[in-house]
């Protein structure tokens, strides 16, 4: 009986050390990995209106976009004047998308709603106007990367330099041209842009 208890005990012991030594199985994957296909135009964007809302730039589908980065403190903030005219006399082929920044110079300090108020009290302005974004550097928004880098959008490699800096998107979402700060939103190169 004793031998027959310890020749129990060993095969168990076997069966132990048999058990321990073989490999564990691979773990089944339960967790789903959530992939975010890049964007490949600027309808792939959503992005928050001043007032905190978000807006798909999908809504804007077969109009030209200009999309620009202001400012209120800035030697170019009268070009407000001019972007409204732009949206008011040209809007059936162009919407104008207004993105404040405080990138350079610290020349857009207020919060939303002083922005909002600022706009349209000293120039009228009601073409749209969205939160506070930052157009360059580490914290640069995804709109503004996709806008500034060729390897995304497929056309332009240029990063706003200053404040009021534009970008031409068709009526497909695709970046057309960037112009610098200086060119004005009445200007005879831009407006032949739009109208092509």
């Amino acid at each position: 009986m004793k031998n027959s208890l310890l020749l129990t005990l060993a095969t168990a012991a076997s069966a132990v050390v048999f058990i321990a030594a073989k490999p564990a199985a691979p773990l089944a994957m339960t967790e789903t990995v959530e992939t975010t296909a890049a964007p490949t135009s600027v309808y792939d964007f959503t992005v928050k209106s001043i007032d905190g809302k978000d807006v798909k730039l999908s809504q804007y589908k077969g109009k030209k976009l200009l999309i620009v980065n202001t400012a209120s403190e800035c030697g170019y903030t009268p070009q407000y004047k001019e972007l409204e005219q732009l949206y008011k006399q040209h809007g059936d082929k162009v919407t104008v998308l207004g993105f404040p920044a405080n990138n350079f110079g610290g020349q857009e300090p207020g919060t939303e709603a002083q922005i909002a108020t600022f706009c349209e009290k000293n120039y009228g302005v009601t073409f749209p106007l969205f939160s506070k974004v930052s157009v360059k550097g580490a914290d640069m928004a995804p709109l503004y990367k996709y806008l500034s880098d060729r390897t995304k959008n497929g056309t332009v490699g240029e990063a706003p330099s200053w404040n009021f800096c534009k970008y031409l998107v068709d009526e497909k979402g695709h970046v057309v041209k960037f112009y610098k700060s200086d060119v004005t939103p009445m200007s005879a190169a831009l407006l032949a842009d739009i109208a092509k």
